[in-house]
């Protein structure tokens, strides 16, 4: 059965695991709402980007009528 020769430092388990770190989440908060909202991405209350908008409302507009 293996087993290893000497104890690993505290130091190096530590430096062995430095990269295991989370990434920061970049969230902002949206000029024209105040909600947050992630950097780079629609904003889907209104559904701008960049002050343009992106997503178009559906709008259900009778399409019930075509079926007999």
């Amino acid at each position: 059965m293996a087993v290893p020769k000497k104890r690993t430092s505290a130091s190096k388990t530590r430096m062995r695991r430095s990269h295991h770190a989370l990434a920061k989440v970049n969230v902002i908060t949206d000029a024209k709402t105040g909600e947050y909202r992630l950097s780079h991405h629609v904003c889907m209350t209104h559904g701008t980007y960049n002050g343009r908008k992106v997503i178009t409302d559906n709008v259900n507009t009778n399409d019930n009528n075509n079926n007999p």
